[in-house]
């Protein structure tokens, strides 16, 4: 598996700190809202590199966390009279509920900062006492100049960073990016510390959740959004140098962002789709094919023609898989099935080659294009169906795409003879019937 490491630019091959074990943390979301489908391109893009590099046979980990304390977070529990539990609770489970609608597993851990929160305030005493952190007043700030490689994410220079800053008025700062790690807070959730009672700045919690959950210092895969790359995750990176001398990860994993109809999403321009809307309206298989059939770094831009595009080839790719499924049980075949390997080995070369899913996508429609002309001989090679068949639903499980296919019982195998039986007799009345209900029941 090769990816692109946004840390050094370049595409390098994946080479797990444990053999045949891969540890990926992917930056979750700040739980006050709905998930838009802006959220809904990480959980697409890393769900499906965690079933690709499975499919290679690694073993992965993939943690994920929620961040629920946050200014966002204590405001809308003070509009709705409850408290951020209630409010964060609600938006994980929907969260939760967006990743089964998009076929994508559930993280096998999935912190929270609320739960991490000893653990935070000892890692940043750590800095503090390290110097590469300093009080001010009732504050902690991290200490940018005490990172010599700081920049080395997003690729830029310290000194130019600092020209374009806004210096805040009356700031107790020593450089205007240094950035907060703790600060004292009048309302909502609080926690006591050395410095003052509130809560922990966003940059520092990833940091902590990996160290916990993963025991070290130094994970194989970090992910998350391009918006994240700066200041986020340079942030974490300077910390973990500071106190571990890593660059918490060996590979930074950036997904692109999202317009809609050419446009920047955002709540100004009232252009935000919701994640849980268009799943409702397409379907969960539509929405995730639209964002795999892009490249994971491109821009993806979405509008109606896009999700209308993808149900057809969807569609296409299913009436394969049901005419194989069928045409099998009414064989009553009962052999085993492998996968064709030029077919699967171009598949895997595509994913292999830096998550290409357009490509992959390309040995989908061969591999479609195989089995419909096997289906269409007059005695089929069950064999062969059977194998692109399988071939073709595995590939299929990478992508995360998943179609229920009809079973077929012994009453419907009776009926799909008998209506054979009666077009054979040239008896278009009961073969009109019969197809009627064998299209009804998504046999035909």
């Amino acid at each position: 598996m090769k990816l692109f490491n946004s840390r050094t630019s370049t595409i390098e091959e994946l080479q797990p700190l444990e053999p045949g074990k891969v540890s990926m943390y992917v930056c979750g979301p700040t739980v006050y809202n709905y998930p838009h489908i802006g959220n809904a391109r990480p959980i697409v893009v890393f769900d499906t590199l965690k079933k690709a590099l499975e499919a290679q046979g690694y073993e992965v980990t993939y943690v994920s966390n929620y961040t629920d304390v946050d200014d966002k977070i204590i405001q809308a529990a003070l509009e709705q009279n409850t408290d951020e539990k209630t409010i964060t609770d609600a938006f994980i489970e929907a969260y939760a509920q967006t990743r089964r609608d998009l076929n994508a597993d559930q993280p096998d851990v999935s912190p929270r900062v609320t739960e991490t929160m000893d653990e935070i305030i000892r890692f940043i005493d750590e800095l503090v006492k390290s110097g590469a952190a300093y009080q001010a007043g009732d504050d902690v700030y991290y200490r940018v100049s005490s990172d010599p490689m700081y920049g080395e994410l997003s690729h830029q220079k310290p000194e130019d960073l600092e020209v374009g800053a806004r210096i805040e008025e009356n700031t107790t700062k020593e450089n205007p990016l240094d950035f907060t790690l703790w600060k004292k807070t009048a309302q909502g959730i609080q926690w006591e510390s050395p410095w003052s009672k509130g809560r922990p700045g966003w940059h520092t919690e990833c940091v902590v959740m990996i160290q916990n959950v993963f025991g070290k210092n130094l994970i194989d895969i970090h992910g998350g959004g391009m918006d994240l790359k700066f200041p986020h995750h340079e942030n974490e990176i300077a910390q973990c140098r500071s106190l571990h001398d890593t660059p918490l990860a060996n590979m930074w994993v950036h997904n692109g962002m999202i317009n809609i109809d050419g446009l920047k999403m955002s709540k100004s321009l009232g252009n935000v789709w919701w994640a849980k809307d268009l799943i409702q309206k397409f379907g969960g298989n539509v929405v995730r094919w639209v964002m795999i059939t892009t490249h994971y770094r491109a821009p993806l831009n979405l509008n109606e023609e896009a999700f209308d595009a993808a149900a057809r080839e969807l569609e296409k790719i299913r009436t394969a898989m049901k005419q194989a499924s069928v045409a099998l049980q009414l064989a009553d075949w009962t052999g085993s099935a492998v996968r064709v390997p030029e077919l699967w080995d171009a598949f895997m070369t595509a994913m292999d080659d830096d998550l290409n899913t357009p490509n992959a996508t390309a040995a989908v429609f061969e591999t479609v294009k195989k089995l419909n002309q096997a289906a269409r001989t007059r005695t089929p090679d069950l064999q062969q169906l059977a194998d692109l068949e399988k071939t073709l639903e595995d590939m299929l499980y990478v992508l995360g795409i998943r179609f229920d296919l009809p079973r077929l019982s012994d009453q419907d195998k009776a009926l799909w003879h008998q209506w054979k039986d009666a077009v054979k007799a040239r008896d278009f009345e009961t073969a009109d019937t019969c197809r009627a209900t064998l299209q009804a029941r998504d046999i035909l």
